[in-house]
């Protein structure tokens, strides 16, 4: 008849149960915080560039003569977008008008591409990222920044960025909005980054047309 093992030996037997549930646990919050599978994955999003704003309707039958239609709001002071005349008489309002604009460098991935600001005629602007190619990883977002593509496709997101959603794809051409009172005129550059990590995978200086 064979001896009991000792309690001390049963208790020896048991402890790698507990410990295998630690390092699968473990194992998987590596595999969601750094998703390693992304750096041989890609999503390709290709959008159509941003279209013009409704047509201002025309007076209806009946106005008074000569009444004018509404004007597009007027560009704010030292903004990086450049405005254009509003046309004469009633008629459709102005296309879109090209902004500050640049191409990406690398940060800590190869990126590659440009990104423009686009002024359409209701006053809104977009970020139009174009031919970008960088890497996926896990929370990247894309930004505008008060601090040059020089210092933000690195480390620095500067003061007070402005946040435009998640990044839609690494390869293609895309459109963000950007939030309605977001000051322009300080905002120098656009960014690609992992907030996971805070880290820049490249990022475009925008500079006015002309300058």
């Amino acid at each position: 008849m064979s001896a009991r093992p000792s309690p001390s030996a049963r208790r020896r037997r048991r402890w790698p149960v507990p410990v295998a549930v630690l390092v699968l646990l473990a194992g998987g919050f590596g595999l969601y915080l750094f998703q390693p599978w992304k750096a041989f994955t890609s999503t390709r999003v290709d959008e159509a560039p941003p279209a013009a704003a409704a047509p201002l309707a025309t007076p209806a039958a009946g106005a008074p003569a000569g009444s004018a239609s509404p004007s597009p709001s007027p560009s704010p002071a030292g903004s990086s977008l450049s405005s254009s005349p509003s046309p004469a008489g009633p008629g459709p309002a102005a296309g879109p008008v090209e902004g500050a604009a640049g191409s990406f460098q690398s940060g800590e991935h190869p990126t590659t591409g440009t990104a423009r600001l686009v002024r359409l005629a209701d006053g809104s602007t977009v970020l139009r990222l174009e031919d970008l190619r960088t890497s996926e990883g896990p929370d990247v977002r894309v930004y505008l920044s008060a601090a040059p593509a020089a210092e933000s496709k690195l480390d620095t997101l500067g003061e007070a960025p402005v946040e435009l959603g998640r990044l839609k794809g690494n390869l293609g051409n895309q459109n963000y909005a950007v939030p309605a009172g977001a000051d322009l005129t300080r905002l120098r550059s656009a960014v690609i980054w992992c907030a996971r990590f805070s880290v820049g995978f490249g990022a475009a200086d925008l500079t006015a047309p002309g300058r």
